[in-house]
């Protein structure tokens, strides 16, 4: 690749990695803060926001704090509308979230290295794991990354092995688990990306027959015991073959 464009490549990736900065719990930010929180010079984070302030994509406060602009309103307008779920998936998301005693719902589709949350169920037990809409989460662990990985090449497998912070050497685990997560038609893991957590999934399909989505029960590891988990397996497989049949993740894509 050409230098030029390689710095150019650089310089997206910053400035993705800028508005990665802002989220719930920091809905406006200080440059200072954006400079701690990067680790960029602070030339590079004056420039980068002034370019995104000039597209929309940053807005500055009367405050003086930082803010995302209202240009990214057409693009969380066209995100919804693509990724949105018909009524008969949220109804499928409901009914398993109630199935399961409550527990959160989740449906994650992969993104490179990573997997995203796309929709939710919240569940009603008092104390849950909470992933939000949007929230991206790494691929190497976790039941949804198993099952999402269920139909991949070794060589891709260990490609998000290494971005774990075991490295290479977690690849033959990685490699085991999905092997597993395609034999089966599930997965479930405890504390496989944070301790005290399980989840377990299944795959939902898209019209070529490949993995297209993860669907998802997660919660306290306290509650998802080797009896609970079998029970919840014919549960969470029948929901996810439900949701493959309304092929929304195709038309999605």
């Amino acid at each position: 690749m050409p230098e030029t464009d390689s710095a150019g490549v650089r310089s997206v990736r910053r400035a993705l990695e800028l508005l990665g900065m802002f989220d719930s719990e920091h809905p406006a930010r200080t440059v200072r803060e954006l400079i701690d929180a990067t680790g960029l010079a602070k030339s590079t984070v004056v420039r980068l926001a002034h370019t995104l302030q000039q597209e929309g994509l940053l807005w500055t406060r009367p405050d003086g704090l930082l803010a995302p602009g209202p240009g990214l309103l057409r693009w969380a307008h066209l995100a919804r509308e693509a990724w949105k779920l018909p009524e008969e998936a949220l109804t499928c998301l409901k009914e398993l979230s109630e199935s399961s005693g409550g527990e959160t719902v989740n449906i994650y589709v992969r993104t490179h290295t990573t997997r995203i949350c796309i929709a939710q169920h919240e569940g009603t037990q008092n104390l849950r794991h909470v992933v939000r809409v949007g929230d991206t989460l790494p691929l190497w662990g976790g039941a949804a990354s198993h099952v999402l990985l269920s139909r991949s090449e070794r060589e891709d497998v260990e490609a998000v092995a290494e971005t774990s912070p075991r490295g290479a050497e977690h690849a033959d685990d990685l490699w085991k688990r999905s092997r597993a997560a395609a034999e089966s038609g599930w997965s479930v893991s405890h504390g496989e990306r944070e301790a005290g957590v399980s989840g377990i999934a299944a795959p939902i399909f898209a019209r070529t027959g490949e993995v297209a989505a993860a669907v998802a029960l997660g919660g306290p590891t306290t509650r998802f015991t080797d009896a609970q988990v079998r029970d919840w397996i014919p549960v969470l497989t029948g929901a996810a073959a439900r949701l493959t049949s309304l092929d929304f993740i195709g038309a999605a894509q």
